[in-house]
């Protein structure tokens, strides 16, 4: 029986006596207190790597709230995750949900006031597991919170590198992987637009994520596809639209005519470069909405060209295409054209020898068959579209032929010989092409007039370069010859032509080139001018860029005052007056203040340990970009004093941060791309937040400084320019000035000739007056004689010829003794009146009235050469001699001698020739005093 021993010893046991055990109390547990402020105590490095996921998540939420108070990106609060990127790594793939989602949130913060040398640290370790564990999480938080992470690596840098850490993962098993980075893909191209992030990557793998079998990843794809549209419109369907299905094709036309009637997108976010050009540009009112407007324009218009690869066709072309193309037969010819254009009517066509073939297409523009016309015309078409500015070498052999072709009437023929020279505009441009539009405007067929025209017109209207004035005007002058064609639509086309540049160059000059003609064209010409849509837009040429910054430091120092600091509060020293080095006396600092954060103790590198405020080591900043050290901006380099090789002699008024302490010695001028950075450089990270306020302050005041001399170069370069100008105008006027009083002068000059032109006219006609008084009085006195002399004819007639030529006394003595009845009074009035007259006209008189016919010669001195001789012996003048033998023949009646009466007649038409003369004289006088 082998349990009875096992009893027994039961009951041995169960006899003795009881002893009682003390009972000791539980050890009391360690408070949560305890546990946080152990943990708080560690760096935070450590506690982003801690087992406990609320100690990590207590440190993302730490960080988080810390990159948000710093004050710039240079931070050293930032130090230590640049320097490990991994701890990054850990946090956005946490194992824990809740602290993930800090996380990726203090991700954002870091990134959002990290500036750009956060992104590019830690992007290589944090997109995969963002996209892994990130974007495909089941909370909405840290969904959201990845999708900005990704935005932000965007917006800090360029986009191309976080597309390409995005696209693997459309490679992933997962589909609710595929989907959200298909999301995310769609919610990027949102924001930032394809003209700033390449859909060329994205477009390529279409296809395949819309043959995926998960209904979700085509859905995402579908999304992203419908955004392209809204960019891209057409031009993205060359790209993938071949290799999807007929139900997925006709699913997304019907998404594409949803959004067909929106307007055009414009980007929402823009990267951080974009925004400082921005902050540069010129403010609406200036210019810069219509830069913005153009430039918002320009990110729309994407074609097919610029997203497809480029394909080699030269290699496809049939061997026997020249062979074909010179057979006898059109069918053959235009098949080969129909060859060709399949082969070329590609997005985007390989560079390559194109000579050949563009020289038989321009041989098919002369082809009698209209078909084999037309479709060459295409193939250029292809040919321009595909190769483009490449296309320029060979536009000169094709350009020519199809304008000689526009004579063609039908509609079909003339729209593909015009799309054919609208690529060939677009490949080149305008100035390329105006020298044969131009010569072909002048053919003597209305019907390549017109599509010339109507060629030029298009170009004028899609191109984006303003002519020049040389061009405008053999534009203008060719158009205006338009203007007078006997065809209607050849006058408006002209009209068209001038209003279409007009609304390119503006409206004052065009103004010269519009003189001339009649206010109807002109009418008509602005009447185009109010409904042109034009692209370019003639802007005056930009002023000279002013002096870079760079150019700075190599100019003479000068003296710069620097902005006094703000007062600071009460727990800060009063800045001390600025007293000589060796008077200086001991002050609060803001370390030495009780209670003052900066009071504690904080390893540095100012000085050596132990020396304290004794002797203290000299500060010096690290220039722009690692240059060399630079002096503080308040104290100009021609101020700062020289390094000493022993200690330097305490400072301790350093109640103004840095600006009571000497920082270094001026180091030589920075390189100029140095100099031209804006980007701060890191402070020390031995620095107080004093010191580093104060730092940052002086700073600003130095870059306000350099703003204000660039802008005070910028006012004095444009007030010398203002002040030569109106030196030029000062020139001008003078020299009009100088015209005007020489021009006056010359006028008084001839009002001074013509009055005493006129005075000695009136002279003259006075003369002439009582010179016809005198004659009248003596043709009276000849008539009485003659009557007396009719009385008696037997013995008066005789005596009455023979006695007026001796009583006159002007020719000689008289030739017989025989008197008249009145020999005395008439030989004494008519001699006088002769002798006055000689006497006061001289030879002028004498020369106007062409010597009167009672004297043979009359000299300078008014006296005949009888009267200066003898007065004896002279002959009688011959038409006196004459006049003597006719009055002797008369009959027995006595007829009166004609010859004075002959005379008097004369004296008259002299005198009013002299009239009219003095007419005229006082005419031309008026006419110069107006």
């Amino acid at each position: 029986m082998s349990w009875i021993p096992g009893l027994t010893r039961c009951v041995a046991v169960l006899r003795r006596p009881r002893r009682t055990l003390p009972i000791k109390a539980p050890a009391p547990a360690p408070s949560m207190a305890d546990q946080e402020e152990d943990y708080s105590s560690l760096p935070l490095t450590e506690r982003f790597t801690h087992k406990i996921w609320k100690v990590r998540k207590g440190a993302y939420e730490d960080a988080a709230k810390q990159f948000e108070v710093t004050p710039d990106e240079h931070d050293p609060a930032f130090r230590p995750f640049l320097n490990e990127p991994s701890l990054w790594k850990g946090a956005v793939a946490d194992s824990n949900v809740a602290a993930q989602q800090e996380g990726i949130a203090a991700l954002c913060a870091f990134l959002k006031f990290g500036g750009r040398e956060g992104c590019t640290r830690t992007r290589g370790s944090t997109i995969g597991p963002i996209v892994e564990k990130g974007l495909a999480s089941t909370r909405a938080a840290t969904k959201a919170s990845s999708l900005e992470a990704i935005l932000l690596y965007i917006e800090l840098d360029t986009p191309a590198p976080i597309i390409d850490d995005l696209l693997p993962a459309l490679s992933n098993k997962q589909p609710k992987i595929i989907a959200a980075t298909l999301a995310a893909l769609t919610a990027t191209y949102h924001s930032y637009g394809c003209k700033t992030v390449d859909p060329k990557p994205v477009l390529k793998l279409l296809p395949k994520v819309f043959g995926h079998a998960d209904k979700n990843v085509r859905a995402e794809a579908t999304n992203l596809a419908v955004e392209f549209y809204r960019w891209l419109r057409e031009a993205m369907k060359p790209m993938f639209w071949n290799d999807l299905k007929p139900t997925q094709q006709t699913e997304m036309e019907a998404q594409f005519e949803k959004i067909k009637s929106e307007p055009a997108p414009k980007q929402e976010r823009y990267l951080r470069s974009q925004q400082a050009a921005m902050a540069r540009a010129p403010p609406p009112g200036a210019g810069g909405a219509e830069e913005e407007e153009e430039a918002e324009g320009d990110g729309v218009e994407i074609d097919a060209f610029d997203l497809a690869e480029p394909q080699d066709v030269l290699s496809k072309v049939a061997s026997d295409f020249h062979e074909q193309l010179a057979s006898a037969k059109w069918k053959e010819r235009k098949e080969a054209l129909e060859a060709l254009y399949a082969t070329l009517n590609v997005p985007r066509i390989k560079d390559g020898d194109f000579a050949e073939i563009t020289r038989a297409l321009a041989k098919c523009m002369k082809d009698a068959n209209i078909a084999v016309v037309t479709q060459a015309a295409q193939c250029i078409e292809v040919l321009a579209k595909g190769i483009r500015k490449s296309f320029g070498k060979y536009r000169s052999i094709v350009t020519s032929p199809i304008m000689e072709r526009l004579k063609e009437k039908k509609a079909s023929v003339s729209d593909a010989l015009g799309a054919a020279l609208d690529q060939v505009f677009i490949a080149t441009s305008l100035s390329e092409v105006l020298e044969d539009t131009i010569e072909f405007l002048k053919h003597k067929n209305p019907q390549v007039k017109e599509g010339t025209m109507k060629f030029l017109i298009r170009c004028l209207k899609n191109t984006r370069n303003a002519p020049s004035k040389t061009e405008v005007t053999s534009i203008a002058e060719a158009a205006k010859k338009l203007l007078s064609e006997s065809v209607e639509v050849l006058r408006s086309g002209g009209a068209e032509v001038l209003g279409t540049v007009m609304k390119i160059m503006g409206e004052r000059a065009m103004g010269p080139h519009l003189e001339g003609l009649d206010d109807i064209r002109k009418t008509k010409i602005k009447e185009y001018f109010d409904t042109a849509e034009v692209k370019a837009k003639d802007k005056p040429k930009a002023a000279p860029a002013p002096t870079p910054r760079a150019a700075a430091p190599a100019a003479a120092p000068k003296k710069v005052v620097a902005k006094k600091p703000a007062p600071k509060k009460a727990t800060t020293a009063p800045s001390p007056q600025p007293q000589e080095q060796g008077s200086l006396a001991p002050q609060p600092t803001a370390r030495s203040i009780p209670g003052s954060k900066l009071g504690l103790p904080k390893p540095s590198s100012l000085a050596a340990p132990g020396a304290g405020l004794k002797a203290p080591m000299k500060r010096t900043l690290p220039g722009p970009g690692g240059a060399p050290p630079t002096a503080s901006p308040r104290r100009p380099p021609s101020q700062t004093p020289p390094e000493e090789d022993g200690p330097a002699p305490p400072r301790l008024a350093l109640g103004r941060g840095l600006a009571g302490r000497s920082l270094a010695k001026a180091a030589p001028a920075p390189a100029p791309a140095a100099a031209a950075s804006s980007i701060s450089p890191p402070p020390n990270s031995g620095l107080t937040a004093l010191e580093r306020a104060e730092l940052e302050e002086l700073r600003l005041d130095k870059e306000r400084l350099i703003r204000q001399a660039d802008d005070l170069r910028q006012e004095r370069s444009r007030l010398n320019s203002e002040v030569q100008e109106l030196k030029n105008q000062n020139a001008q006027l003078i020299e009009d000035h100088t015209r005007d009083v020489l021009s006056i002068k010359a006028k008084e000059t001839q009002l001074v000739r013509a009055r005493s032109d006129c005075e000695a006219a009136e002279a003259m006609c006075g003369q002439l007056r009582r010179e016809m008084e005198r004659l009248k009085r003596a043709l009276t006195r000849e008539e009485r004689a003659n009557t007396t002399s009719l009385a008696s004819p037997g013995r008066e007639s005789a005596t009455d010829s023979a006695g007026i030529y001796r009583d006159t006394g002007i020719y000689g003595a008289p030739q017989d003794n025989a008197r008249t009845a009145y020999p005395s009074r008439t030989r004494l009035s008519f001699n006088s009146a002769l002798s006055e007259e000689k006497e006061n006209s001289g030879d002028a008189l004498a020369a106007q009235y062409g010597r009167t016919k009672t004297s043979q010669d009359i000299g300078r001195t008014g006296r005949t050469s009888a009267a200066s001789g003898s007065g004896r012996g002279s002959p009688a003048p011959p038409n006196y001699s004459s006049a003597m033998e006719n009055s002797s023949k008369q009959d027995g009646n006595g007829a009166a001698n004609v010859q004075p009466v002959e005379s008097w007649k004369r004296a008259a038409e002299v005198t009013n020739a002299l009239k009219a003369k003095i007419e005229q004289m006082k005419a031309r006088q008026g006419i110069n005093r107006n």
